[in-house]
């Protein structure tokens, strides 16, 4: 597609967006050093990423933006999305925020002992996509380079389950309008249910995006069936601990793991930020070694997903199936000497918000508290998760 075209093809949210942040850029960086834009799925956020960097070529040739986003999976969709719109030029750098600001601090075996901010960035500006994710100490120390921010995310999702820090809860600029083609995908359409009405009715949208009602006769072997096909690009959501718990046993099970202690080959999520070990709460990751050292703490290396490093430490024994992360706890102050990972085949919707996958399995379940503002955005979340398939569980009265 031409610039021309691309430009053509944009919806009259997008030209706005465009124009608003060109005009930012130009002339008010200076004394507003960000910029907000907020879209949900299927409006064209990332397209109109690509074009806002060809626009920005057309005013500086050599400007040097830094692309980044939280979780390394994301990094690498953003990248080749702009490599599909050619605008992907040798000045830029596509990659974790993490990478973007940190360097790492080398003992002198030359094994990485932490990380640190980097004194300098040579960019001129950052764009910040799926910024959702983003917490109040990784903004800060992006702030301090001084470095003009256009930040990018989804404003329908749940905020932060911890804190009140959200970058994208009132977004400066907004993308509402659905792109045509976008409107032809089902999950797409069942983001729009679930976003203006909390509302996903039971039946068969495509091949691979229905929803069951719980107690159906065919629906426990729908379920086992998908629950036997799991591997690493499904994810499995509910909305209760226990649910999760219940998920996570049944699922290590199916994949022949006797044990109810971790062991390697599982799949695991970390459960608190650790900037010094690059570790971020919601990250997932596969078990190369685990052995206990004491009743409290397992010495562990696990490969985390599109991490090149591999994570090397202490981790929590008592972690492990709990109903809630220890460092929201009493317990926080045991915790300090290592770091928390719990199975990760079964998530809460809440816990998953950095992740997606090719397929998503959904168990609807709403809190008694939960206003119809939150169940939306929680039905909303968990629905986005999903790239191809999406298979949605549900008792009849919730549905």
């Amino acid at each position: 597609m031409s610039e021309a075209q691309k430009l053509l093809s944009l919806s009259s949210d997008q030209r706005l967006a465009l124009s608003r942040i060109l005009k930012w850029y130009k002339s008010d960086k200076a004394k507003q050093p960000f910029i907000t834009l907020g879209g949900y799925a299927g409006t064209g956020k990332t397209t109109l990423i690509a074009v806002i960097r060809q626009e920005l070529l057309k005013i500086d040739s050599t400007l040097k933006v830094g692309f980044a986003s939280y979780t390394g999976k994301a990094a690498r969709v953003l990248r080749s999305k702009l490599e599909e719109q050619s605008v992907r030029y040798s000045q830029d750098t596509v990659g974790t925020i993490h990478s973007l600001i940190y360097s790492p601090v080398i003992n002198d075996k030359e094994e990485i002992v932490g990380w640190k901010t980097k004194e300098k960035i040579d960019r001129h500006l950052i764009i910040i996509d799926e910024a959702s994710m983003v917490d109040g100490q990784i903004w800060q120390h992006l702030l301090s380079y001084q470095i003009p921010l256009i930040v990018v995310g989804d404003h329908g999702q749940l905020p932060p389950i911890h804190g009140s820090f959200n970058l994208v809860e009132k977004p400066e600029l907004r993308l509402e309008q659905i792109h045509r083609q976008a409107e032809l995908n089902p999950i797409i359409g069942l983001s729009v249910q679930a976003r203006e009405h909390g509302l996903v009715r039971a039946g068969v949208y495509s091949s691979g995006v229905i929803k069951y009602y719980l107690g159906e006769a065919e629906t426990a072997d729908a379920m086992q069936e998908l629950f036997s096909q799991y591997d690493y690009e499904t994810l499995v959501l509910c909305g209760y601990n226990n649910t999760r718990i219940r998920l996570n046993g049944h699922i290590r099970q199916l994949l022949g793991f006797e044990s109810p202690l971790p062991q390697s080959g599982d799949r695991v999520i970390c459960l608190r930020n650790n900037h010094a070990k690059n570790l971020f709460n919601g990250m997932l990751g596969t078990i190369n070694s685990i052995e206990p050292k004491n009743e409290d703490w397992y010495d562990a290396e696990i490969a985390l997903d599109n991490e090149l490093s591999l994570f090397r430490g202490l981790i929590s024994v008592k972690q492990f199936n709990a109903p809630s992360a220890l460092n929201f706890t009493r317990a926080r102050g045991k915790t300090i000497t290592g770091d928390l990972f719990d199975f990760g085949y079964a998530l809460t919707v809440h816990k998953a918000q950095g992740s997606q996958a090719r397929r998503v399995l959904l168990f609807e379940e709403r809190f008694k508290k939960m206003s119809e503002d939150e169940w939306r955005r929680w039905l909303y979340t968990a629905i986005t998760r999903a790239e191809a398939e999406l298979f949605i569980f549900a008792k009849p009265e919730i549905a």
